[in-house]
């Protein structure tokens, strides 16, 4: 959510930042309908004053035995002025939320400007690429050649973008996923949180996902909203809270099923597990002091480069450009994996600082030691990483010419001692 006060003290700025997005300017929009709020609060504010004084007239008139009629009348028709002005002045603010709701966050200072993934901007590399002796297979390739991945079965159960792992892929899924949090907990500081899996629609709107992408969520007959990511619950832990300035940063991690629609990527890796309705992810967020958020932004990032680098799996960071970034963020690093396979990059975690943009629609504020005044927090989130993605990272980086996979070490005590997933006779 934006602030209105600093529209309208810079106007010029919030268009500029749209005009990166490669978006309409909306100022003079946005400031005609707070003007028209405005003037219906205070024309509303000058009819009560009248209304009480003509009032008080009444009682006066009243009590020394005069005619009241025309006092009383000048009451019901200031009355009736009231009512008019607080329809304006309610129907004024519900535009005015509705569009500013829908506008996304403003990119920060640093981030490249471009229309969609080709400004992206690769700012770091890490890990060396295999040379196979043979052409590297596809993860589902691999998968369905060691009988442990089950595209047809998910689709008799739950049709297209679905999928059933068996014995070793399934023990991988849930190894991957133990792995992550011990290293983010342990090693990182990390608290681990169990959140809910279903929510309600404000908490949708407090990180972003309401009003503009409902359809890219799954919805019950009750109104709750299945998560796309555990980033949702995680960061609304903060919604409608003051926290103690002392208690920040805190940094919250949970391992959960995610379920997305996936409204807009028709054709879109319709084969294999890169693109599911519902994913295992390992999501991180931090609810940061604004002075610090850009450091935490950098830790966090590093937080899930961590895992790739203990896998051993090559990978690259890059800095997304202002027409590729998400809703909610003011900068985000996309770290991108190899899969040798497509023989391409492919994202495994976005690490997005989306400043106070959440905090406003969450009214998530902080408070300094001995002063009454409050801000907003910011609020960072990334994936610690999207498991399922590992999961075909390891499978295209560490198969063998025979079609087995053999493991990373770091992943053998959660394996039960397995070091190489064989094909099932």
């Amino acid at each position: 959510m934006h602030d209105l006060k600093s529209i309208r003290d810079d106007p010029a700025a919030f268009d500029a930042g749209l005009r990166r997005r490669g978006l309409p300017l909306q100022s003079t929009e946005l400031l005609a309908l707070d003007a028209k709020r405005r003037a219906a609060q205070t024309r509303l504010q000058e009819l009560q004053q009248r209304r009480n004084e003509a009032s008080r007239r009444v009682g006066a008139a009243k009590g020394k035995g005069e005619d009241a009629t025309a006092l009383m009348a000048e009451v019901a028709q200031l009355k009736d002025a009231m009512e008019a002005a607080t329809a304006e002045k309610v129907a004024a603010a519900a535009q005015l939320d509705e569009l500013i709701a829908a506008i996304p966050n403003l990119p920060a200072a640093d981030v490249p400007d471009g229309a969609d993934a080709e400004a992206n901007v690769e700012i770091r590399r890490h890990g060396q690429q295999r040379n196979f002796a043979f052409a590297p297979k596809q993860h589902f390739e691999v998968g369905e050649g060691l009988g442990l991945m089950d595209f047809e079965a998910a689709a008799r159960l739950s049709g297209a973008r679905f999928v059933v792992l068996r014995n070793e892929l399934a023990r991988l899924e849930r190894a991957l996923g133990a792995f992550m949090l011990d290293l983010h907990t342990r090693e990182f500081g990390y608290q681990e949180i169990l959140p809910p899996l279903l929510v309600r629609e404000h908490v949708m709107f407090g990180t972003g996902q309401l009003p503009k992408f409902k359809d890219d969520q799954f919805w019950t007959r009750e109104g709750f909203g299945l998560i796309p990511t555990a980033e949702v619950p995680l960061t609304n832990l903060a919604a409608d809270q003051i926290l103690d300035e002392g208690a920040l940063p805190l940094r919250f991690t949970a391992y959960t099923p995610c379920f997305r629609s996936e409204a807009g990527a028709a054709g879109k890796d319709t084969r294999g597990m890169i693109r599911q309705h519902q994913f295992s992810k390992v999501e991180l967020v931090s609810i940061a002091h604004p002075d610090h958020s850009p450091a935490e932004h950098e830790r966090m990032t590093a937080c899930a480069e961590a895992v790739l680098k203990r896998l051993d799996l090559p990978y690259r960071v890059m800095t997304l450009s202002t027409g590729d970034m998400g809703f909610s963020a003011q900068k985000t690093y996309d770290i991108e994996v190899w899969l040798p396979g497509q023989g391409a990059y492919r994202e495994i975690s976005s690490c997005s600082n989306c400043g106070d943009f959440q905090a406003r629609r969450m009214k998530a504020r902080f408070r300094k030691a001995g002063e009454k005044g409050t801000r907003f927090v910011h609020t960072l989130n990334g994936s610690g990483l999207a498991v399922g993605r590992t999961m075909i990272a390891l499978l295209e980086n560490c198969q063998e010419a025979d079609g087995s996979v053999v493991l990373p070490d770091v992943l053998v005590p959660y394996m039960g001692g397995l070091k190489v997933i064989a094909r099932h006779v």
